[in-house]
């Protein structure tokens, strides 16, 4: 199965003229900007299903506001994509499993303060997992905004990694971060599309495609 991969478009899905072919498109999250207007998600929706893919999984992000304040309407609005919050899917033989959770900044949607209490999100990712979509990334693995920086991703979330193998980790949130990365049985892909000026210019700007 081949995934396309892409993340953090914060609006500007309809300019993006490259996406690949592929069989399951996969977003993992910030594919709103201030996330209250829900023509926002209609428009993603509409570019959604402009594409030729089989299926489309998505998470939300901390941009996605409108999924945490109106979940029911925000869902229903993304009439052609999966929506994972906390939740998995299986598609032919590929297990999935999606959360929008990142830990605390300011005052943004789907957040944690740091510390343990994460657990109680990273405790339900299953074993024998193909593809784990998290929105942001775990500690030390391409969550730098520029290198050298301070690491900005989630402890606990690397533990429940390590310790659950799944073959590959997609995520987005630390624009700075966008790459690819391999660490024992896990590839990780940060698949921001829009570097930290919010423009499709590296380190972002490349749509990741991983084969499971």
């Amino acid at each position: 199965m081949r995934l396309v991969v892409i993340s953090d478009t914060h609006g500007l899905h309809n300019r993006i003229e490259d996406l690949p072919d592929g069989d399951v498109l996969v977003h993992a999250g910030d594919f709103m900007n201030s996330g209250y207007d829900p023509e926002d998600i209609r428009s993603f929706n509409r570019w959604l299903g402009a594409h030729s893919f089989k299926h489309c999984v998505v998470c939300a992000g901390n941009h996605d506001r409108y999924f945490q304040n109106s979940p029911q309407e925000a869902r229903s609005l993304l009439t052609n994509a999966i929506y994972l919050e906390n939740a998995g899917v299986t598609i032919g033989n590929v297990t999935f499993w999606g959360s929008p959770y990142t830990p605390e900044f300011l005052n943004w949607a789907f957040m944690y303060p740091r510390g343990s209490g994460a657990n109680r999100y990273w405790d339900q990712i299953p074993y024998n997992l193909d593809v784990l979509i998290t929105h942001g990334p775990p500690l030390g693995i391409l969550d730098q905004v520029a290198p050298g920086g301070e690491h900005l991703g989630c402890a606990e979330l690397l533990e429940s990694v390590v310790e659950k193998k799944p073959r590959v980790h997609l995520f987005g949130h630390i624009h700075g971060g966008a790459g690819t990365f391999e660490s024992g049985a896990t590839r990780f892909a940060n698949a921001a599309y829009l570097n930290e000026q919010y423009k499709p210019l590296k380190p972002a700007g490349k749509i990741h495609i991983i084969d499971v």
